[in-house]
């Protein structure tokens, strides 16, 4: 396993509760991952590196969890080794590398998705933003780790973000309704969906303040249309994946659509290259399938063998415990208590996303979003109940959450406009 986030964390934790596999490595990983794992201190962003680490431990299979070392080119230099790898290419990862890239792929495929320019300076910008109106939605072209999007109706704002940007931006026409996040395993040619979630950006309750990189999710999704997974799969996924492959350069590895379910129907907000985090919290605990033999398939060119995916009824949650300060720069070093206490609450494992150990032997804070606190129940009441009982037996200072994930969902509150 490569990275070391909350992600990764709950791949690990999936992984090691698979029979078909004998040991767990990874790189750099956390402190939660080293109670399942053998930890190595090996760059996750360095190809050699990681391609070396894999040789010495005979591996039979690298999964890459971030899209950092997947647009590095990690996965290629694991493959030249003959390792299997899971996570496409760094050809294949620009679809989440570059937007203005992946609204190429989109309109040949025929994807559909937001209106949108590519603009290079900030006259287009200016330009772009008076076509479209208000609200705003200006997006990094390049890798921002979730926080390189503004919405906004204060156009000074939006300019100042598509400023602060390194280079190219993307402009494009704001969209209405809920959100879905859906995942799906694929080999380059055979599509598997998981099962949808639903995660909050902002750092605030009620969708208040800046974006983050998540803070929360929930799955399944009790109010979604009849027939949306498969609706994604055969509108988006499929021909995704078909047009990668007629360009050359197959996607082979977890394909993340960003949906938006509008007034005007289905669309795509964006793409990733590999799971959202913290989706992969909620998606993974109610998975039945062991997942280490779908991820070697989705490697090995196979995954049309694998077993039909079967999931566990009832619903997940999944609460972000964040840093003093996050998503600015976040205060680290604080110790962590409570996590026995939050571990032994039916349902509930906490999944470690920015932590360490310190010279004392402690679990400490090493990053912005520190824990996912996840739970499982019957029903959402239940595993919002349970999740929110365990953030509250973890102690970290200066530390913050959302006390409104699922909430709506929970009350029945969420429509889908049309």
């Amino acid at each position: 396993m490569i990275g070391g986030g909350g992600r990764e964390h709950a791949l690990c934790l999936a992984l090691s509760n698979d029979p078909s596999v004998t040991a767990v490595h990874c790189a750099p990983g956390n402190a939660g991952i080293a109670d399942l794992a053998t930890l190595h201190p090996v760059a996750a962003t360095d190809p050699a590196a990681v391609a070396d680490l894999a040789d010495s431990l005979d591996a039979d299979l690298v999964v890459v969890g971030p899209e950092g070392p997947l647009v590095a080119g990690v996965a290629d230099a694991v493959r030249a080794r003959g390792i299997a790898c899971f996570g496409p290419s760094a050809a294949a990862a620009v679809l989440e590398g570059s937007k203005a890239f992946a609204k190429d792929v989109m309109a040949a495929a025929g994807v559909p998705t937001a209106m949108a320019r590519v603009c290079d300076d900030l006259d287009q910008v200016a330009a772009a933003l008076d076509a479209f109106g208000a609200p705003y939605v200006v997006k990094d072209d390049g890798l921002a780790a979730g926080k390189g999007v503004v919405v906004t109706s204060d156009r000074e704002a939006a300019l100042a973000h598509a400023k602060a940007c390194a280079g190219r931006v993307v402009v494009e026409e704001f969209l209405d309704g809920p959100e879905v996040s859906l995942f799906a395993l694929t080999d380059g040619q055979t599509v598997r969906p998981l099962q949808p979630a639903q995660d909050f950006k902002r750092v605030g309750d009620g969708d208040s303040g800046p974006n983050t990189g998540g803070m929360g999710a929930y799955s399944p999704l009790r109010w979604a249309p009849a027939g949306l997974v498969e609706q994604v799969t055969e509108r988006v996924l499929q021909p995704t994946v078909d047009e990668m492959r007629r360009r050359g350069t197959p996607f082979a590895g977890l394909l993340y659509a960003g949906l938006a379910l509008t007034s005007r129907g289905l669309r795509v907000v964006e793409f990733n290259a590999r799971f959202g985090d913290p989706e992969t919290q909620v998606v993974l605990a109610l998975l039945r399938n062991p997942l280490g033999a779908l991820l070697l398939a989705a490697a090995t060119g196979e995954l049309d063998q694998a077993e039909p995916l079967t999931w566990h009824s009832g619903s997940a949650v999944t609460v972000v415990v964040a840093s003093h300060n996050y998503p600015g720069t976040p205060r680290t070093g604080d110790p962590i208590t409570g996590l026995d206490a939050a571990n032994a609450l039916e349902g509930v494992h906490v999944i470690h996303a920015g932590t360490a150990r310190n010279d004392a032997g402690e679990v400490v804070s090493a990053g912005g979003r520190v824990l996912c606190v996840t739970a499982t129940g019957t029903d959402l009441a239940e595993a919002r109940s349970r999740a929110y009982a365990g953030v509250a037996a973890v102690t970290l200072d200066g530390s913050h959450h959302r006390t409104d994930i699922a909430l709506a969902a929970e009350r029945g509150e969420i429509t889908v406009p049309g």
